[in-house]
Formats: structure tokens, sequence, C-alpha cells
């Protein structure tokens, strides 16, 4: 009898195939999807993320290393060098990542051994970490056991402060007895491996030649040179110190390796790729330009092991030096007018009334383009060995320094008259004592009871004060009446300030060095006004007044001053000047806004300034070869005595100008703050000293213009230096 299936079996098993085929399918789909994700993945890393992550890669592997290339050097204008790199023997030490304490040791006894290192920076600390590590069975005892398990013990610390707890307690406990108890010859080491612990992995330390006291013999560089393969991080190499040919403070100062980037600009660097122990500009152009003279380092690529001990270093890139700096300024004029006001004021300081007489600035430039021709301040000192008065550099505050600088300000004070519309050009006011209710009288110098009616052209040549009161009374939309109070407001300070401004009075010039300051304005009060349109109330910096003059003096225009006239390459022949990278444009700041008219008014003044039968400057002036224009000024001061605890009362001379009249070649500034008591001023001595200053000016180009006449060369060659002077980067610390 045939056997008849069992259908719920057969319907059983069907169900379990589909199942199993069903399952099946879906775990090759999920596989599919998987490997789809992964390829995509793999993709994605290496076509969208690929450059990104070989990036990466290059920064962990590849070090920037600081092989101290030079910096780049500083010419004036004339192609002659002003700071200068010398090379000198150095030995180096860079440790590894894996460089152990006892390895620098080791290696610091052998380096002790074929150098002589002066021991003259080392610390307590670094002779503590000696003694620890000499004698590290008795520095245990230093601390008792119950000492250490009662730090230990104590939950407020963490595990790293209680080692630290404890390191502190041994340190405090090793005796002076103890620390001076070593000889010359471990001082010796001590003093080496100090400088090699400093240092960061990877990061060059010069172990000696960074010291102008401690240069590198020549036997000592043979000797190590020789045993490079037996002192593992050792390199024998040559560093670079900056050395200056002029004392001119504005060229700023460099930190030597052992200083190291400061500690407040640390991560600025840092970011930008520095090594700790690089030399960075600190002040004025060396910090202005520091991405420009820095070099580029050495880009090497650590070959490491298996167990990330580096075994290979290679090369990635050769570095190169950084580019020079071309100044605006011939060093022959700088140095010229530098003696000339440090001869003047050296007289005048030692002269009746001039007690307080402590600085001069002078500062002449190219109004069309703004370039710093000189840049010369002077500040009276003491010889530390003799006492006797001597006379030392002090440029940079003839930016940093603000003062009240009197009548120069009087052409700015009669545009703004123009501008706010008090009157048009030609307008005749009357010089007359102005009376104030309350007050006492205001008057100009050579007209203190009179009445005499004047020119906007005259007002300058005689330098009335009276007319510029009037103006300040025009410009708050007053007229002047006798025995009256005042009553301006704030919107007549704005306008007058605007109006300065304008020209460069009171405003940031933009110059390319740091720490510029913009002077000080004083409060909104009604009778200021008066003092703030003769100069005797805000306060300005001497290069804000060479910008005034020179944008009088080039029809209007507000030019951004500047020191550095070109950035070239490095010179590859040592002959001749590098290529050009970037040549200074004349940037305009602002436009005045008064019409050409007015401004060639304001000008024609100041010609009668100089030329004028009854100019203020034409004594000293008004024989002079050439045209030209100025303004000079007085103004009240005051300077604290500290013995007599009370300020006496002094007066500022002040003189601007510009020459010739037509097509002006230079316009320039002269500042003498606290040049005399008031009690025994007699005559405004800038204005001579000007044209000392600007006849020195003239009588060079003339001899040079001479000299290069026939001289037909058109690439610029590099000259030696005007003086002999070397001064040390050390020096200027």
């Amino acid at each position: 009898m045939r056997k008849i299936p069992n259908k719920r079996a057969q319907n059983m098993k069907a169900k379990q195939r589909a199942n199993i085929t069903f399952r099946m399918n879906i775990l090759f789909f999920s596989i599919f999807v998987l490997f789809t994700m992964l390829i995509l993945r793999l993709g994605y890393l290496q076509i969208v993320k690929g450059e990104e992550y070989t990036s990466y890669l290059a920064r962990k592997e590849e070090v920037p290393v600081n092989t101290s290339v030079p910096r780049g050097r500083i010419f004036d204008s004339e192609g002659r060098i002003m700071v200068d790199n010398l090379p000198q023997r150095a030995i180096t030490y860079t440790k590894m990542q894996t460089t152990k304490s006892t390895e620098m040791y080791e290696i610091a006894e052998e380096l002790s051994l074929l150098i002589e290192k002066e021991p003259d920076d080392i610390t307590k600390s670094d002779l503590q970490d000696f003694w620890l590590k000499k004698y590290p069975e008795e520095a245990l005892e230093l601390v008792t056991d119950k000492e250490r398990k009662a730090i230990e013990a104590d939950e407020d610390l963490e595990k790293k402060d209680r080692s630290r707890a404890i390191d502190r307690l041994t340190r405090d406990r090793i005796t002076e007895e103890q620390l001076n108890s070593f000889t010359p010859e471990e001082l010796e080491v001590i003093a080496i491996y100090r400088v090699m612990a400093s240092g960061y992995a990877l990061s060059p330390q010069i172990i000696k030649g960074d010291d102008v006291k401690e240069e590198v013999t020549v036997e000592e560089f043979a000797r190590v040179s020789e045993r490079l393969g037996e002192l593992e991080g050792v390199n024998t190499t040559t560093d670079w110190r900056r050395i200056k040919t002029s004392s001119l403070a504005i060229l700023g100062s460099t930190t030597l390796p052992k200083v190291g980037i400061p500690k407040d600009r640390l991560d600025y660097f840092l970011s930008r790729d520095y090594s700790r122990n690089d030399r960075v500009g600190t002040s004025y152009i060396e910090q202005q330009y520091e991405e420009v003279l820095q070099g580029q380092k050495s880009v090497v690529k650590n070959i490491t092991d298996g167990k990330g001990r580096v075994f290979d270093v290679q090369t990635v890139y050769e570095g190169e030096p950084g580019k020079d700096l071309v100044l605006t300024m011939d060093s022959e004029i700088q140095l010229a007018q530098e003696e000339i006001l440090a001869e003047e004021l050296l007289k005048y300081s030692n002269s009746p009334g001039g007690k307080y007489l402590e600085h001069a600035y002078f500062i002449m430039m190219d109004p069309y383009s703004g370039e710093v021709l000189s840049l010369v301040g002077k500040r009276v000192g003491k010889n530390e060995e003799t006492g006797v008065k001597e006379i030392n550099d002090y440029a940079f505050g003839a930016f940093t320094n603000a003062y009240e600088v009197g009548s120069t300000v009087k052409p700015g004070t009669i545009l703004t008259g123009y501008r706010e519309g008090v009157y048009s050009i030609g307008s005749t006011l009357v010089d007359e004592p102005i009376r104030i209710k309350g007050s006492e009288s205001k008057s100009s110098v050579f007209n203190r009871y009179g009445s005499i009616r004047m020119s906007d052209l005259q007002a300058i040549e005689r330098s009335s004060n009276v007319y510029m009161f009037k103006t300040a009374y025009g410009v708050a939309g007053r007229t002047y009446k006798p025995n009256q109070p005042i009553n301006f407001g704030k919107d007549a300070f704005l306008k007058m300030r605007s109006g300065y401004a304008q020209l460069g009075l009171g405003a940031l010039t933009g110059i390319d060095l740091p720490g510029e300051v913009s002077g000080e304005t004083g409060n909104f009060e009604d009778g200021k006004l008066l003092d703030l349109s003769i100069g005797q109330f805000d306060t300005y910096t001497t290069l804000q007044l060479a910008q005034f003059v020179a944008t009088l003096a080039n029809g209007g225009s507000r030019i951004q001053p500047h020191v550095v006239k070109e950035i070239r390459e490095p010179s590859e022949d040592g002959v001749q000047l590098g290529k050009v990278v970037k040549e200074m444009a004349p940037i305009i700041l602002n436009t005045v806004d008064n019409t050409r008219a007015e401004i060639e008014q304001v000008r024609k003044g100041m010609k009668l300034v100089y030329f004028g039968s009854k100019g203020t400057a034409r004594s000293a002036f008004g024989n002079a070869p050439f045209t030209g224009g100025g303004k000079t000024g007085t103004a009240q001061s005051s300077e604290w005595d500290a013995k007599l605890r009370t300020n006496i009362n002094t007066v500022n001379l002040t003189h601007v100008g510009f020459i010739p009249y037509d097509n002006p070649e230079i316009a320039y500034a002269l500042v003498i703050p606290d040049a005399s008591l008031e009690s025994s001023y007699k005559i405004n001595f800038s204005t001579p000293i000007a044209r000392r200053l600007v006849d020195k000016y003239f009588e060079i180009k003339k001899k040079n213009n001479a000299t290069t006449a026939g001289d037909s060369t058109s690439t610029p060659l590099i000259k030696p230096a005007f003086t002999n002077a070397k001064i040390d980067e050390e020096e200027t610390e």
C-alpha cells in the first residue's frame, strides 16, 4: 500500500527553505551595502580628504628646524649697510623626543672636556638638579618615610601634585654647603647641561657661540667636529649675530637665542612655526618687519624605527635667508643732522633757562611720497662712569611723545575758518586785545594794547593770536564782543579738531613703526577753544607736525609716512642689491576739505614767514638761496620739579617748513620741549637750528649729486656703512 506524504510536513519544509532563502538574501544584501559603504568611505578619504590627511601627516613628520638662517639686512637709501649679520662659529645640541636626562648629562660631561663654558648663568635650581642626580640615595633620606606617606595620603592633592610636593620638600632641604661643594669641572658640566635641557625636542640650542664674551675658538670647533659621531645631537654650525653700524634707535632690536621669543608673544610666534629660541624683532623696524626679515627655516623629516626613535633625518626644504630692507633715509644726512641737533641740544641745555631742556626732535619727509628722509631725536643724559652730561639717541620720541606746539598750528586754524565759512580768502580782522568777562585779556605778542587790521596772510606772517581767537569765535557761531562771557559749546571743538585732523594733527599718521601715539585732547571748556586755536591746548607729536606741513606743501593730500622704501631679495653676489620684491607706493590717507586756492593762500602766508618784511623767521631764512615757506611756534608749558615738588613754567619751541615753494622737495618739523624757563625766555632759537638742519641737507645732496653725476649704473650696489661703528646685538639688549 503506497504511503501518502504528509502535506503539512511538506508545507513546513517549503516554508523553512523560503525563510532561509530570504535570510540569505538579506545577509548578502547587507554585505553588499556594507562593502559599498566601505568603498565609498575609502574613496572619500582618498579623493576628498586625501590631500588634507597627507598634509597632516607631513606636519607630523616634517618639522621646521632652527638652522639659524641669517635675518634680512637693512640698508639706507643709498645702499649702505645699517644692520648686518656677522657669521660666527657655534656648537649646538638638539634633543629628540626620546632623549633622557641621563643621556644629556653624559653628553654634557663629554662636551666639558672639549670646550670651555663659563658657569655664569647657573641658577640655584640647576645646582639642585645636579645634586639630586649625583646623590640619589642621600636625596631620598632628606624626606622621611613618615613625611612621604603623609603627603601621599593627602586626598586634597592629585597624584602629580603629591610628587611635586615631595620634590619641593627635598630641594628645600639641600643645604647651601652641599650646593657649593661642586668642583669647577662639575660647574662647567652643569652650565652645558642647563642649556641642553632648556630646549624643546627637535629645537637646536646653542651651547656656545651666542654670547659675544664667549666665542667658540677654532680649536674647540675642530675638537667637537671630529667627535660628532660620538656626541648624539651635537652639531657644529654657523650662527649669525646682528650688528648695527648706526645708533639710530628706530632700527630696533632683536632677542638673542638664549632669550628667544618674548613670553608675552609666545602663542603668536609658535602658531607661525617659530621655535622658542628663535631671534625675533622686539622693537621698531626689526619688530614691524619681522615676517620679512625672518628667514625661512629648514624643514626636515624624521625617520623613526618601530619604537619611535629617530635614526635618520632627511632635509625636505633647505631654508633661505630673510629679505632685505632699503630705508628711505640717507645715513649720511641722518648722521649729520643728528650731530647738529645733539650739539645744539647740549649747548642750550647748559645755557641760562635750559635747566629742564632734555629733548629735541626733527623729522624731514618727502611731501609727495611720504618717505621719511630723516628722523632725529636726542635726549640729554649722564655718563654712568664719568657723570658728565651726554646726548643719547631718542628718535622714537618723535612719534611716541606729544607736546603743545604753539603757533605752528595756525595755518590749520585759518583753513578751518575758510571751510566753516567764517571768512574768505583775503579777509581782514582787527588784531586787538581780547577781553572776556571774568578773565585776563588775551593778545598777540606784537600787539598788546593797540588795534591793527590785518589780512589772513599777515596773520600767518606775523603770527597773530587774535586772528585765530576770532576764527574760533566764528567756528562756534559767535561774534567777539568786549567784556562779554563766552559760551562756545562742544560742537566748536569738534569742528576745530576735525579740521586739524584732516591735516594730520591729533590723528595717527600711519607710519610703519610700532608705538605711535595720537597725542592728548583736553576737555570741552569754553575758554580753552581760544587756546586750541593757537596750539596751546591739545598735544601733537613731531611726526604729526611733519605730516601736517607736508599736507600743506603738496596742496592738501595727507600722505602716510614710511621709513622703508623697498623690500628686496637677499643679494646673490654680495656686490649688488637683490631684486625688488615690493616698492612702497605713496598712500593718500585723505584729502583736505579746502579748495586749492585756500590752501595756496595759506602757503603764501607761510612764504611771508620766511621772506616777508615782518616774517617771524625772516632773520634766519630771509637770506636763504632757496624759496619755501614755514611757521614758527612757541607754547607755554610746565615741567614737574621733583625736588621743589612743584610745576615750573617752561616754553616749548617749534618750527615747520617746506622747500622749495613750487613743487616742494622736503617738508620738516622741529620740536624742542621745555626749551627754556618762561621767566628767562628771549628768542625762538628753534628757527636758526631749523635753518642749519635744512642747509646741511642741501649741502650733502649737492655734494653727492656732483659725485654721482657721471654714474650711469642702473643696478644699485651695496656700499660700505657710512661709519665704522659696530654695535653688537647684545649691547642693545
